[in-house]
């Protein structure tokens, strides 16, 4: 019996696509709406969902033409790899978002944040509020928002893709 296997690239590369396009999509929802800066907790949800969804979805596509199987390794590498190229175009999403399209959009976020603290926690006072903002603002460049959001993506991928890969895993017989 053939014990090769496919690529796993075209599988990262065509699925982190789709789930990143899923996830602009949404962006561009919840921007058109000016929901784009609250992180509310359903849109949060959606968006782990999509990934979650995006990420399974590829490695069970890669599953199906290998032969229905698919290695706890090969779950990994399609799973990270799709949430890899989905992090990678939402950070330029992101980016684009908020240096071109809303340059505000940071600030908004910043201010919605400071609003929901002092209305969470009547004790705070509007100074310790602003010092929570400027310390946020240190770490609010595009670049460092990047890092984050890449470092982020990898992990989400890794945990879901270990997790999904427990499950769907199927070795070829020796």
């Amino acid at each position: 019996m053939d014990n090769t296997s496919i690529k796993t690239a075209p599988y990262a590369l065509q699925y982190g696509l789709i789930y990143c396009i899923i996830l602009v999509v949404f962006a561009i929802m919840l921007y058109t709406m000016d929901m784009h800066y609250q992180n509310s907790t359903l849109s949060t949800v959606v968006n782990i969902l999509i990934g979650v969804g995006g990420i399974l979805w590829g490695m069970l596509a890669y599953k199906k033409d290998n032969g229905g199987f698919i290695s706890l390794s090969q779950s990994l590498k399609v799973g990270v790899a799709v949430a890899l190229v989905g992090s990678l175009v939402g950070i330029i999403y992101g980016v684009v978002l908020t240096e071109f399209i809303d340059p505000t959009t940071m600030d908004k976020a910043l201010e919605f944040q400071k609003q929901q603290m002092l209305s969470q926690n009547p004790e705070m006072s509007v100074e310790q509020a602003n010092q929570f903002v400027d310390m946020q603002k240190k770490f609010s460049s595009p670049l460092i928002r990047s890092a984050f959001g890449l470092l982020f993506g990898i992990f989400f991928g890794f945990i879901v893709a270990l997790i999904s890969g427990l499950v769907i895993k199927k070795n070829r017989p020796e």
